[in-house]
């Protein structure tokens, strides 16, 4: 008999977001009565894990020296010794893991591991990535940290923190939505971030029910999203609003700094198509999307229709080089039959995407690269 995967919440966010706060707050909920909590620190000594509130079975402390107050090593020995122990029982039986990360993360490594390893992919299942942003220091962390960029791309919720302390959010609400139109974003200030709305948000079947995949994907965000992360062709809109914030010319800003703004290498868009796909082609499109382009692809999940089972979808989901094995569901969650992906990328057009696809789809009309050469090329698709 199959176990059923232990969901895993990951929580992020810049240095200073307020996660332990936010995190303290959760744990007071029954909904993480049995939840383990792991948390990555950096430095040698860790201090963090001193201002949670939970009891001390339930405490996992990571630090980029390896110091760890129950269990020694790196992540995915901290996860299969926790799911060993909880089989023996020396372990109460927990529910969840929440794994909170420095301030300083890249979450994908993280994402990489529960979706890579063999056996974590099997005994656990990702749940959802939740990420805290200061209102007060929002837009300048995004300004001069990648990893705050990532941190909020690839997020499932935004939580927006420490809105009392400013006079109003407009500018760090639409760069945060241009970043990532599909995720919510909550006041935590106004109680908006309570845990029944940052659980249960992965796209699994951790049980008989279907996962809420409308919800899961929110594929009418990216048709109303700024059209600068979708085509290229089509970045003079972009500056049409808030230019304070995207005008990159230091003279009017005053800060030089913006010239480069992170998030301008940040893309993110949807790929429907109402034709199945065979699976031996689908399998081609992920072998490529792999090799050519997996430094770029942040995120990737979605819906696909396979030709040998129509009526039965498959679940993809995908960080950079690591693809999950694909989970095919019993039938289609809604009346929507047709193939939904989301990709979040970096420096990676959607026209590249579309191509790549409709060359494995065979679809004519549209201009696509020879079928063969990509095969024999697969870094030839890196331009578009």
């Amino acid at each position: 008999m199959a176990l059923k995967p232990v969901p895993v919440t990951i929580l992020t966010g810049f240095l200073g977001a307020g996660k332990t706060t936010l995190l303290n707050r959760l744990l007071k909920d029954e909904a993480l009565s049995d939840a383990i909590v792991i948390i990555n620190e950096f430095g040698d000594i860790g201090l963090d894990h001193l201002f949670i509130e939970t009891r001390d079975d339930g405490m996992v402390l990571m630090a980029s020296g390896c110091l760890c107050c129950t269990i020694r090593g790196d992540l995915v020995d901290t996860l299969s010794d926790l799911m060993k122990k909880r089989d023996t029982g020396v372990l109460h039986e927990f529910k969840r893991i929440v794994i909170e990360t420095t301030g300083l993360a890249d979450p994908a490594p993280v994402l990489q591991s529960l979706l890579a390893h063999p056996y974590l992919a099997a005994r656990y299942a990702l749940d959802g990535v939740v990420t805290l942003i200061d209102a007060v220091n929002g837009m300048s962390t995004l300004d001069h940290h990648s990893e705050a960029v990532k941190q909020a791309a690839i997020a499932d919720r935004l939580v927006i923190t420490k809105t009392d302390l400013v006079s109003d959010t407009v500018a760090l609400d639409e760069r945060l939505k241009a970043l990532n139109p599909a995720a919510p974003r909550l006041d935590a200030q106004k109680g908006e971030a309570p845990a029944s709305a940052l659980i249960a948000l992965g796209p699994f079947a951790l049980s008989e029910k279907i996962p809420d995949v409308a919800d899961w994907l929110k594929i009418e965000a990216y048709a109303d999203h700024d059209p600068h992360h979708g085509h290229p062709h089509e970045h003079h809109h972009h500056h049409d609003h808030d230019p304070h914030h995207h005008d990159p010319r230091p003279h009017d800003l005053g800060q030089a700094h913006d010239v480069n703004r992170h998030d301008d290498h940040i893309r993110a868009f949807c790929l429907t198509s109402a034709d199945s796909i065979t699976p031996a082609a689908f399998e081609m499109f992920l072998a490529l999307l792999q090799s050519a382009h997996g430094p770029a692809l942040l995120r990737l999940k979605g819906l696909v229709s396979l030709t040998d089972d129509p009526a039965r979808p498959v679940v993809i989901h995908a960080v950079q080089h690591v693809i999950h094995p694909p989970l095919r569901l019993a039938a289609w969650p809604d009346s929507d039959h047709r193939t939904r992906l989301v990709f979040i990328t970096r420096d990676l057009e959607k026209n590249t995407i579309d191509r790549l696809w409709a060359a494995m789809n065979g679809q004519p009309g549209i201009d696509t690269p020879d079928r063969s050469a990509m095969l024999d090329n697969p870094l030839s698709l890196r331009t578009n």
